[in-house]
Order: C-alpha cells, then structure tokens, then sequence
C-alpha cells in the first residue's frame, strides 16, 4: 500500500471493492450497464490498482496484459467527488513503475476524455491507426430478451 496524503492505493486484487468498482463501471459511458460478475471475472484476470480513503474504494484502474509485451489500460475513475486531488494522476504513476509493466512493446488505451493526464504520463495519439482494428459489439452488456442496441 502506498499513501498520499489521507488516501491508501493498492495494487493488491484482494483490497479492490467489487461491489464499489461494478457501482461506478455500471453507470459509466464505456461500461453502462456491465454485470457484476463480468466485472468480478475482469478483475480476476487483470492488475488492478485502487485509491481508497478510509477504507472505501474512490478510484479504480485496470491494466489487461500478458506482463511481458502488451498492456492495455482501462476502467480508470476517480469518484467525482474526490477528483482535482491528483488522484488519477497517482494511480498513473504507480501503473507506470508497477514491475510487471515494464519493459513492454506496447501499451495501449481509449478515451473519450482523458487526452491530457495520459500524455502528461508518456501516452500518444497512436501513429499508424490504420494498422489496429477492432471487433465492436454495443449490445455486450446488454440482457439477451432485450431487442438489439443500435449501430454506431
């Protein structure tokens, strides 16, 4: 556990708040909607970094990887109402130096918002966007009796 000021961070899968993170991941823009237990599996199957204040989970990161030359950052929050502190920032920096993410080929992630804390942390526009593509489904988190979501 590391602290800064009246906050704790952990990189550990035990400390994180599975009930807390799947509160805010449900409601979010790239996750509404998310099952618990796809977010459990998620957390299960990633390194995951936590901010806490007085025990209560207020921030959450998740780093998809193989350890060795891919990551991919997602599911990064700040509670809104402990955002401006730097928190977000801190989690970056302990993602950043965590041993297992070193040393990679690639490090990727998708924002709609966040363009300047992820620069401010070695992150760029990605230089050949026509060599990634993607499989999308907008409806994954949607229950299977529901009619099919829109297109992008």
């Amino acid at each position: 556990m590391e602290a800064k000021g009246e906050y704790t961070a952990s990189a550990e899968r035990e400390d994180q708040q599975l009930g807390r993170i799947h509160a805010y991941l449900s409601r979010s823009y790239w996750a509404k909607g998310i099952p618990l237990e796809k977010v459990a599996t998620s957390i299960q199957n990633s390194l995951c970094v936590g901010v806490f204040l007085k025990g209560e989970q207020v921030g959450f990161s998740r780093v998809v990887t193989d350890r060795t030359t891919f990551a991919y950052l997602c599911d990064v929050y700040v509670l809104e109402e402990h955002r401006g502190r730097g928190l977000a920032s801190w989690m970056m920096r302990i993602i950043r130096a965590h041993p297992d993410l070193q040393g990679l080929r690639r490090f990727l992630l998708a924002t709609r918002d966040a363009h300047e804390l992820y620069r401010r942390h070695g992150f760029a526009a990605v230089k050949r966007p026509e060599s990634l593509m993607e499989i999308l489904n907008p409806s994954y988190f949607q229950d299977p009796g529901e009619p099919p979501a829109p297109g992008p």
